[in-house]
């Protein structure tokens, strides 16, 4: 069998660091935004070239209150994409705000600037950017946007640490940005850990107050906050991986790389790269008109496989009523078409081979 991601292949190469570090934990009983937090939020700052790092239970809770701590709050629209995982418009939706979904470049499969511009209204307060499945979104013409209009730039780089546009990483561009530290991530935890970024003081000290209860003193409450601490022993786990973050991306894309030249001469559509940004690959995505039979196949030799994702937001119906009428043909073509495979730093070049094999057999017969 060969999974979507192999952790246990992770685990064994950070098994000593991780268990010492849990295990002094442990004896000095200090669990809540402990030593290891705040080192990891020093770390992880050095790391992205960026003034704040803040550690927070989830990403989906990293977009929350960096939405909050940019004033973003109800009647506000926030123009982003249908193509991504939920938490990116609960967020939104989070603060009373109103995700305004519009269309995605189908070479990238992130937002398309072309698209965001048409719909700013005088309601428009940000833009969420998805740096999907580790690809940069075009960044330089939506901070343009961001500037010409006043609007806040919150990113979404849930699915993207370590991915760079022109050498700045995603995450780092806007007001502030989000990250997912869920186990399957370039960066994953052992459990659910996110992180929010800014260089902004006042956007950092409200994150840190709305994170740990509205409290800047313990015990006392200036706002309604929430309880979204990272983990001391999830911070841990991050401290050991985070020191091997550019190894295992690289590992990545030269396992992106290996699949996509492989899979060259196939009628199939690869990921997609620019010359601007840096692809982490948090997943290597495909398309096919012929998704359904390659995915049985797969499935046949115990060959892990996904597709992110069936039903665009705008079309699930927890939005369903609210975006009646609503047309985004590339998001529709997309999700209609894509498939994940697995990829993770471990993945040996003979699964790799192994993989095509099947796939070829499919398109081939």
């Amino acid at each position: 069998m060969i999974p979507m991601v192999n952790l246990k292949a992770q685990y064994s190469e950070i098994k000593e660091e991780v268990e010492r570090g849990l295990a002094e934990t442990i004896e000095n009983c200090a669990f809540i935004l402990g030593p290891n937090v705040q080192a990891f939020e020093r770390e992880t700052a050095e790391y992205l070239g960026v003034k704040h790092a803040i550690g927070v239970a989830s990403g989906t809770d990293a977009l929350h209150l960096a939405l909050i701590a940019e004033g973003i709050g109800a009647g506000d629209e926030v123009i982003t994409t249908a193509f991504t995982f939920i938490a990116t418009a609960e967020a939104i939706k989070y603060v009373g705000a109103i995700p305004v979904f519009v269309d995605i470049d189908p070479r990238t499969f992130n937002i398309s600037p072309e698209t965001i511009e048409s719909a700013i209204t005088p309601k428009t307060k940000a833009i969420m950017p998805v740096h999907l499945f580790g690809q940069p979104a075009e960044m330089n013409e939506i901070v343009a946007l961001c500037e010409k209009y006043n609007l806040k730039l919150i990113e979404d780089a849930c699915q993207s640490f370590g991915a760079s546009v022109d050498g700045k990483q995603t995450g780092t561009l806007g007001h502030a940005g989000g990250y997912s530290f869920f186990p399957s991530k370039n960066l994953g935890a052992f459990g659910d850990g996110g992180l929010v970024v800014t260089n902004s003081d006042e956007t950092a000290a409200k994150i840190k107050q709305l994170r740990n209860h509205g409290s800047d003193v313990r015990y006392y409450h200036d706002v309604i906050g929430y309880n979204s601490r990272l983990d001391e022993m999830q911070a841990v786990i991050l401290r050991a991986k985070l020191k091997r973050i550019d190894q295992y991306n690289q590992a990545r894309r030269h396992v992106a790389h290996l699949y996509s030249e492989l899979m060259a001469d196939l009628p199939l559509v690869t990921p997609y790269e620019d010359e601007v940004g840096e692809h982490v690959y948090h997943q290597y995505t495909l398309l096919s008109d012929r998704r359904d039979d390659i995915l049985k196949a797969l499935q046949d030799n115990q060959i892990g496989c996904a597709v992110y994702y069936p039903v665009p937001l705008h079309q699930q119906n927890v939005f369903k009523e609210e975006c009646a009428g609503l047309s985004l043909p590339v998001t529709e073509s997309v999700a209609a078409h894509c498939f994940s495979l697995p990829i993770c730093p471990f993945l040996e070049e003979d699964s790799i081979r192994e993989i095509v094999g099947v796939i070829r057999g499919v398109l081939t017969e």
